[in-house]
C-alpha cells in the first residue's frame, strides 16, 4: 500500500540506469504512497515506533470488515477534499498540498504540490496525469489509474483481498482534527506487510496510513495534517491549468499492451494472491539515453503492488545483480539470458526474491 507511489530515483540503486528508474518509480504507487508521482518521491532510511493501541482490538466479520474497505474506496473518489498530506519514512518528512474534486458522475479532478524541496506539481483529470517539472518547464503526461493512490485503499478490485488479510477495529483516535475509526488489516502470512489505517468515522476518508514491519514498527506512513471535507468544487481552477500547459515542453509516456509469452517469456506468480493485474511495452528515452523498450507486469493482492520488468541488455546500460531495501520497498536484480530482470514492490524480500526466480525465457522455436 506504498502503491500501491514518494520514492526519488535516489531510493533506487545508481545501478540501474535513469530510465528504468523512472519505470520503477512509475510502479511504486503502492501502498502508502500512491498518492504522489514516482517522479516527485523522496527517500530516507529507518523506522518508527507504532502508536499504542487504544483497546483491545476486536476481529470484523467478514461482511463487515468488506463494507469498511468499500466505503473508504468509495470516499476517496467521490468526496471533495482539500489538505496537507505528509509522508514520513524514518527521520524523513515531506509535505504536500493535495486538492480533490468529483463531479458525481465518476469524474475526478486532483491537484498535488510538493511543499518541499524542488517545485513538483501533479494535475489529474480522471487517468490522465501531468507531472510538472518547473525548472526545466517540462510536463510528463501518461495514464495511471487513482484508484491505487492515497487516500485511496485498494490497488484492484481483482480478487478478495479479505483472503490473504484479517481486518480488526481498534476503536476511535483523533488525527488531523478528524474522529476516526481505526483498524488494522493483518497478512495470513509472511509474504506481505501489515497495515494500520484511520478511516474518518462520517464520510470513511482515509486519514492516516502505515505499513508495518516486525515488531509493529512503522515502515512508512502518509497522513493528512490538515483536511477538510465537503468543500465546493474547485475543477475548473485544475481544467484550466492543464489548459495552461500548452507552452512546456511535453514528455508523452505511451504504454501497449503486450504479452511476453509470445515472445518466450514465463512471469509467473508464485505467491499466492497476487494476481497479474495488467503487461504492458513502454519505450524510454532520456537525454542520456537512447530509446529502448522495457516490458512490464503488474501484480496485486489488492493491497500491495509489485513489478517485474524487463529490458535487454546494453553496455550503455550496466547492471548489477543483487537486492536492495528502501523501507518497504525491496528491488531485486538479476540476470536471465541477454536481459536484465527487475523486480519492485512493497513487499519483503523473500517476496521479491520469489518473483525474481519465478521469470524464465526460452526463445521463440526453441524447445
Amino acid at each position: 500500500m506504498a502503491a500501491h507511489s514518494l520514492h526519488t530515483a535516489r531510493s533506487i540503486p545508481r545501478s540501474i540506469p535513469q530510465s528504468i528508474r523512472h519505470a520503477v518509480r512509475s510502479h511504486q504507487v503502492a501502498a502508502v504512497c500512491r498518492t504522489l508521482v514516482l517522479v516527485l518521491c523522496v527517500s530516507g532510511f529507518g523506522t518508527l515506533h507504532a502508536q499504542e493501541r487504544p483497546q483491545e482490538p476486536t476481529r470484523l466479520e467478514r461482511g463487515e470488515a468488506a463494507k469498511w474497505l468499500a466505503r473508504i474506496q468509495k470516499a476517496a473518489k467521490r468526496e471533495n477534499y482539500v489538505g496537507t498530506l505528509t509522508f514520513q519514512r524514518g527521520s524523513t518528512i515531506h509535505s504536500s498540498r493535495i486538492q480533490h474534486f468529483s463531479d458525481g458522475l465518476n469524474n475526478e479532478y486532483e491537484r498535488l504540490e510538493m511543499l518541499d524541496g524542488k517545485q513538483r506539481e501533479v494535475l489529474r483529470q480522471n487517468s490522465q496525469v501531468h507531472t510538472l517539472i518547473h525548472e526545466a518547464h517540462v510536463v510528463v503526461v501518461e495514464q495511471q489509474e487513482g484508484k491505487d493512490r492515497f487516500p485511496a485503499l485498494l490497488a484492484t478490485t481483482k480478487g478478495d483481498v479479505l483472503e490473504q488479510y484479517d481486518m480488526r477495529h481498534f476503536g476511535r483516535e483523533r488525527v488531523a482534527g478528524k474522529e476516526c475509526e481505526v483498524f488494522a488489516l493483518d497478512p495470513r502470512d509472511s509474504q506481505r506487510f501489515a497495515y494500520r489505517i484511520w478511516a474518518d468515522k462520517d464520510s470513511g476518508l482515509l486519514i492516516r496510513a502505515q505499513t508495518l514491519g516486525d515488531a509493529e514498527t512503522v515502515l512508512e506512513q502518509i497522513a493528512f495534517s490538515q483536511v477538510d471535507i465537503g468543500v465546493p468544487s474547485g475543477k475548473q481552477r485544475i481544467i484550466g491549468a492543464i489548459k495552461g500547459l500548452s507552452g512546456w515542453r511535453k514528455y508523452d509516456i505511451h504504454y501497449q499492451p503486450a504479452n511476453l509469452a509470445d515472445q518466450g517469456w514465463q512471469v509467473s506468480a508464485p505467491v499466492r494472491g497476487f494476481q497479474k493485474i495488467r503487461e504492458v511495452r513502454r519505450p524510454l528515452n532520456t537525454d542520456n539515453e537512447k530509446a529502448f523498450e522495457v516490458h512490464q507486469v503488474v501484480f496485486s493482492d489488492g493491497l500491495a503492488g509489485l513489478s517485474v520488468f524487463i529490458e535487454p541488455v546494453d553496455q550503455q546500460r550496466m547492471r548489477k545483480e543483487g537486492i536492495a531495501a528502501q523501507g518497504p520497498t525491496h528491488i531485486q536484480v538479476r540476470r536471465v539470458a541477454d536481459h536484465w530482470i527487475t523486480v519492485v514492490g512493497e513487499v519483503p524480500a523473500s517476496t521479491v526474491r520469489q518473483f525474481a526466480a519465478a521469470v524464465s525465457y526460452r526463445p521463440a522455436g526453441k524447445p
